[in-house]
């Protein structure tokens, strides 16, 4: 079977579904991530389209993968503009990004009410732009905008903008489900056609289905047995609308139903975690009834099922969930076993034999019932397994904290957090004020400690954010904290879960601040003091 090649667009058509966002340096974390999955492209976007993406590709061009390539994401030129002068080309052609995805239109419909070009320039726009890109060294793939509804309206005028992108250069075509309203069977005859015109020529033909019809996914896998070589989509079908077809249902599919190399047994297992912790750090609840990944996806109730998997799993489960991460018990994080504990326990340095991974695990499951949630909150869980082995050392130990809020008359808010701590025997109080109560308890806390551990000035909060478990509580809600630290070489999450904010926060904070000081950490300052003397 063909190798399928991985596209990832989560950063970009993913990020235009609704309440999609992400800071750049999330977005860097999101990409490393992708990396590790065994994505091959990773479209970043359109950079300096706006600050953040300016941001994130400054970002991107400092860093290193070790597989996945980046992908800049434009348009071909304007109508009536020469390729050389047109200014959105020339940034596409400045950037560091290998590669750049052109999008183009295919289908008449959009040349006389959108473009409002005529048929000769559109295909005029899309060999020049192209062959522009060409000639700066990019390798150049260009997706056919609406080309399903453009080949069904006019097929042969579909293949004539195919034909054009592969003379001028493109070494990947990609067929676009734009509006997502294509049935599989439809979109398996026009791929054929595809493929059978323009695969002897050394193109790779790609597929890029939307899900407003349900069957992006479905659509791709026709798209493949045609012929396809590139499927694109985004981590848990994110996207506009009705979202992308879903790689994270698209890859096993793929991979342990059809046959087709992807990526490695490694990555395929890391799916169902990779998946959850994405929808964390977009502060989304993950859909439980996700196929392959989710919680449900391997969960058995009725007595005759439970009877049968008992027997033999694969009397009611359709591949081992094993084999994408998941697993038919609640586990670690909802997924994972002792295997996946020796395994972050050997990432962290950490030593844990069988009885302290179950003990774990145990721990684990009672925790996330209370609330708390671990895929984007390694850090938290970093600490877990430390206390577990016997290596945790706390950072302190708390006599007390106070948070005080006041609002004047002049509308201006104060807040002043007041930390009271231990330290080898000795006292720490600092009041400090912030932009908050947790800003006030982060600048106290690290201004008690860092007297102390000095080390801890380079460690940054970059992100926070609050979940409510349980809205029909009201204002006794259960609430989940989750933050985001960096030392400026790696990232870690913290996790907090409390029925009041501030405390849960407090937790998230101590969390982030004891990870960066665990592993290998040495003697505090004051008793390395005493040690010399």
């Amino acid at each position: 079977m063909a190798r399928i090649e991985l596209y990832d667009t989560t950063l970009r058509d993913g990020m235009q579904g609704e309440g999609m966002s992400l800071t750049a340096h999330e977005k860097l974390r999101v990409a490393h991530l992708l990396d590790e999955l065994g994505i091959d492209l990773i479209e970043a976007g359109f950079p300096s389209s706006n600050p953040k993406e300016l941001e994130l590709f400054e970002l991107l061009a400092g860093e290193h993968f070790q597989h996945a390539q980046i992908a800049a994401f434009g348009m071909t030129r304007r109508r009536d503009v020469d390729a050389r002068d047109d200014p959105a080309l020339q940034v596409l052609a400045d950037c560091f990004a290998p590669v750049c995805t052109l999008v183009g239109k295919t289908w008449s419909l959009h040349l006389d009410k959108v473009v409002k070009a005529s048929r000769d320039e559109n295909l005029r726009m899309i060999a020049e732009s192209i062959a522009f890109l060409v000639a700066a060294g990019k390798r150049v793939i260009y997706d056919a905008e609406h080309f399903f509804d453009g080949f069904a309206d006019d097929r042969e005028y579909a293949l004539a903008c195919l034909r054009a992108a592969a003379s001028a250069g493109a070494q990947t075509i990609t067929c676009c489900d734009t509006n997502g309203g294509t049935l599989p069977d439809q979109i398996e005859v026009a791929m054929t056609a595809v493929v059978s015109e323009l695969a002897p020529t050394g193109v790779r033909i790609g597929i890029h289905c939307h899900d407003d019809a349900g069957c992006a996914v479905a659509g791709s896998l026709a798209a493949v047995k045609a012929g396809a070589t590139q499927v694109q989509g985004t981590q848990n079908g994110y996207g506009e609308r009705c979202g992308n077809a879903n790689l994270t249902t698209l890859i096993p599919n793929l991979q342990l139903k059809a046959g087709h190399e992807c990526v490695s047994e490694a990555q395929l297992h890391a799916l169902s975690a990779s998946a959850h912790f994405l929808d964390e750090l977009l502060n989304f609840t993950p859909n439980p009834n996700q196929p392959y990944v989710g919680r449900n996806a391997f969960a058995h109730k009725g007595g005759m099922h439970v009877a049968g998997v008992s027997a033999d799993p694969s009397t009611f489960e359709h591949i081992d969930p094993a084999l994408v991460g998941n697993d038919r018990a609640v586990l670690v994080s909802e997924l994972s076993g002792k295997g996946t504990i020796h395994a972050r326990a050997a990432e962290a340095g950490i030593e844990l034999d069988d009885d302290a991974a179950a003990r774990l695990i145990e721990s684990v499951k009672e925790r996330e019932h209370e609330g708390y949630h671990y895929e984007a909150a390694d850090g938290s869980f970093e600490l877990l397994m430390r206390r577990e082995s016997g290596e945790y050392t706390p950072l302190f130990t708390l006599e007390s904290w106070r948070v005080t809020a006041e609002k004047r008359a002049d509308g201006r808010v104060e807040t002043e957090a007041t930390i009271k701590l231990w330290v080898d025997g000795e006292r720490y109080l600092h009041t400090a004020e912030g932009n908050g109560p947790v800003s006030a308890l982060d600048r106290a806390l690290r201004g008690a400690l860092e007297r102390v551990y000095p080390q801890l000035d380079t460690v940054k909060l970059v992100n926070f954010k609050v979940r409510i478990l349980d809205g029909s509580k009201a204002s006794d809600a259960i609430t989940r904290v989750l933050l985001d630290s960096s030392d400026g070489e790696r990232e870690w999450g913290a996790i907090g879960v409390s029925d009041n904010v501030i405390e849960a926060s407090w937790e998230a904070l101590v969390d982030s601040l004891e990870v960066a000081l665990q592993a290998g950490r040495g003697r505090s300052r004051a008793g390395e003091a005493r040690a010399s003397s």
